[in-house]
Parts: C-alpha cells; sequence; structure tokens
C-alpha cells in the first residue's frame, strides 16, 4: 500500500512539473513604428522680436503755427507725402527781402565795373592816378562779394520755406501725433511731431547660442531661410531670409544677436511683438529617422527596443544626433527599416515576446520582419504612417 502512494505522489509531482514547464509569459502589447531614411532640415529655434527697418521722428525744422496736418494717426505715409504745414507767411517775406537785397547788389556791381573799366582806361592815358583806378576796382570786388553773400541769403531763405512744409522722409506707417492745427511748432523740439516705422520691408532680431557659431559661419555665403511665426493662433510661419550676424558674442547671456529680413508686403509682422523664430542652416538628404519617443535613456546611454523576426523585443544601443519637432535623427545603432517599439517600453525586458496593438502607428509595421509578412504600404490620408512623418524644410523645430 505503501508504494502505492508513492508511485501516485511521484506521478503526481512529475505532472505539476510538466505543467508549470508549459507555462509561457505572456505577450507585451506595444506599438510600432519603422525608422526610415528621410530628408531632414538642420534648423535653429528661438525667440525673436520684430522691429522696423527704420525708425524716424519726425521733427520742424523751422518754427511756426502749424496750420495743417495732412495725414491721420497710423496712417500708411509714402516718402515725399506732405505731413505738416507751418505758416509760410514769415519765410516767404524774408525771401523776398532776400532777393531785393540781391537784386540792388546785383545792379550796383554792374555799375561799378564799368565805373573801374572807365577808370583803367583813364589811367592808361595819365588822366587819373593809380590810386583811383584801384579804388573804383575795390569797389567793384566789394560788391561782388555782396553779390555772393545775397545769393547765400536767398538760398538759405528759400530753404526755410521749403521747410515750413514739412514731408515724410521714408515711407511707413505712422505713430502719435503729438501736435494738433493750432499749436506753436518750435525748431528741433524735444519731441517729435511723429515718428513714422518702415514696416515693408520689415526685420526680426533674435539670439541663438554661441555654440552654433560654427554653424553659421559655414553656410555664412548662403541665402539662409528663417521662418517667423507669430505667437498669435493659427498664424502661419512668414518666410524671410537672414540679413545680419552681430560681429560679437554677448558676454553676459552666450548668444549671438541675428537679424532676419522679411518683406512683409500684408502687414502680419507688427513691430515691437514676439515671434517664434526657425533658421534653415541646411538640410541633411539621408537622415535616418525614428519617432522621438521609442528613444529611452539608461545609465549606458540612449536604446530603443527593436522587434526581431521572431516576434520578440530587443534593446540596441542608438547615438541621437539631434531631434526634430517629434521625431529623432539617428546617428548610429539602426538600420532604415528596422522597426522599433515606440509605446510599451517600460514593459519589456530583452528577448520579451511582443504583440503589436492594432490601429495606429502600430498597424503600419504589423507587416515587418517580425511577423513574417511583406512591409506594409503607406496609408491613405486618414490613418497613420509608421513614423511620424518629416515635414518640409522649415515647416518643425528642431530642439538642440
Amino acid at each position: 500500500m505503501r508504494k502505492y502512494w508513492s508511485v501516485c505522489l511521484c506521478v503526481l509531482l512529475v505532472a505539476g512539473c510538466g505543467r508549470r514547464q508549459a507555462v509561457i509569459p505572456p505577450k507585451v502589447p506595444v506599438s510600432v513604428a519603422r525608422a526610415e531614411r528621410r530628408a531632414v532640415p538642420f534648423e535653429l529655434t528661438a525667440t525673436g522680436t520684430v522691429e522696423p527697418l527704420q525708425t524716424v521722428r519726425v521733427s520742424a525744422q523751422v518754427g511756426g503755427l502749424l496750420q495743417h496736418v495732412h495725414f491721420q494717426e497710423g496712417d500708411e505715409v509714402q516718402a515725399g507725402q506732405v505731413l505738416f504745414e507751418i505758416d509760410p507767411r514769415p519765410y516767404q517775406a524774408a525771401l523776398q527781402q532776400a532777393e531785393a537785397n540781391l537784386s540792388r547788389d546785383v545792379v550796383q556791381l554792374a555799375n561799378a565795373r564799368r565805373e573801374a573799366e572807365r577808370y583803367r582806361a583813364l589811367v592808361s592815358n595819365g588822366f587819373v592816378t593809380d590810386e583811383d583806378y584801384q579804388q573804383r576796382e575795390a569797389a567793384a570786388d566789394a560788391l561782388s562779394a555782396s553779390v555772393r553773400a545775397d545769393s547765400a541769403a536767398v538760398a538759405g531763405a528759400r530753404l526755410n520755406l521749403e521747410w515750413a512744409t514739412v514731408r515724410a522722409p521714408i515711407s511707413g506707417r505712422t505713430g502719435s501725433l503729438l501736435l494738433k492745427e493750432g499749436n506753436l511748432v518750435l525748431p528741433a523740439g524735444a519731441e517729435p511731431l511723429v515718428t513714422i516705422n518702415q514696416v515693408r520691408p520689415i526685420l526680426v532680431r533674435f539670439s541663438v547660442p554661441a555654440s552654433q557659431l560654427p554653424e553659421l559661419q559655414r553656410h555664412r555665403g548662403q541665402s539662409l531661410r528663417a521662418l517667423a511665426r507669430p505667437v498669435r493662433d493659427g498664424a502661419p510661419p512668414i518666410e524671410g531670409l537672414l540679413s545680419f550676424i552681430d560681429n560679437h558674442v554677448d558676454s553676459a547671456t552666450g548668444t549671438v544677436m541675428l537679424k532676419a529680413r522679411y518683406p512683409n508686403a500684408d502687414g502680419v509682422l507688427w513691430p515691437g511683438e514676439f515671434v517664434d523664430v526657425t533658421l534653415i542652416l541646411a538640410v541633411e538628404p539621408d537622415a535616418t529617422v525614428i519617432p522621438a519617443q521609442a528613444v529611452m535613456n539608461g545609465q549606458q546611454g540612449s536604446y530603443v527596443f527593436a522587434l526581431n523576426p521572431d516576434g520578440t523585443a530587443k534593446q540596441r544601443p542608438v547615438r541621437v544626433a539631434r531631434t526634430l519637432d517629434s521625431l529623432a535623427v539617428i546617428a548610429s545603432g539602426i538600420e532604415p527599416g528596422t522597426v522599433v517599439v515606440t509605446d510599451g517600453q517600460l514593459r519589456l525586458t530583452p528577448n520579451s515576446r511582443v504583440e503589436i496593438k492594432s490601429g495606429g502607428a502600430s498597424e503600419a509595421a504589423a507587416d515587418s520582419p517580425a511577423t513574417g509578412q511583406e512591409p506594409a504600404r503607406r496609408r491613405a490620408p486618414g490613418g497613420r504612417a509608421a513614423a511620424a512623418a518629416v515635414p518640409p524644410p522649415g515647416t518643425r523645430r528642431s530642439a538642440q
């Protein structure tokens, strides 16, 4: 009887051991994406400030009563357009007086020259002395100098009369009007009559870290595109060109100041507002990219979980060159076509068996070598591709 129970116990133990060996760990549900080779722009991002191309503080160069204002505050004005009219009557009178003095001295000069010519003939015949002739010649020279002085006075009076009409020195948008009609205008007063900002074209000033200076210098001879996106919701990016690199590094901030120029034909950019600037230095034509969420950081550096043909996930070290919005540009570690895990990595261990979730980015990799099927075709609009699409150069920002 004892032998019988011993045999039964052995049978039960063997059966239990067999059942434990047959237990297989469950598959870990994950989302995946496929590494792709794309053209990826190399970009610098910064926050910039819009500033006018030119700013002119319009002041009067002559004083008087302000008679007329020929624009409204905030109007667009053109170079040479009449802005203000100061009472011109005092300057018209001064011009007429200067012209009269000039006419008088011109007549006297003509008479003095004729008399000097007569005395020249008389002195040669001995009828007058040399002193008399020299006096007449000196009088003619003095009147000649008076005529030149009168001509300068006429020019100055005419200029003052022109200055009584104040014109726009540049094209641009006017600001607040500081003096109204009927006020007394002082010449070259401390406060301008109005300020004009040139907004077409316009500049955006921004700064980048000094560590990017070698890249800037390497591409300095090229026409570098700079995209400005106003902080306002829904505003599209505006394209311009880099126009200025400062000649020194700000020691307080460790940055280099840059300026980009924009046509601003529609007037979207406004002086003083903040914009997000993306400076496109170059385009890397054959970059290997994966979704940035696929990259994990550990004690040994960055790594990803890549799918094996047998349906398991293997940990692979990678070196990330940079990130572009939601994408990571991989310098080494994986090749295009490799399927990587983008969600569920925290539950994975080396050689864990995985189950690709249905829908989303996982469907694009469901036909990966891990399942033994052919690669999936790109989905139509409405679905999602294996890896987040890389935008055309300049439409996304990179984090350095």
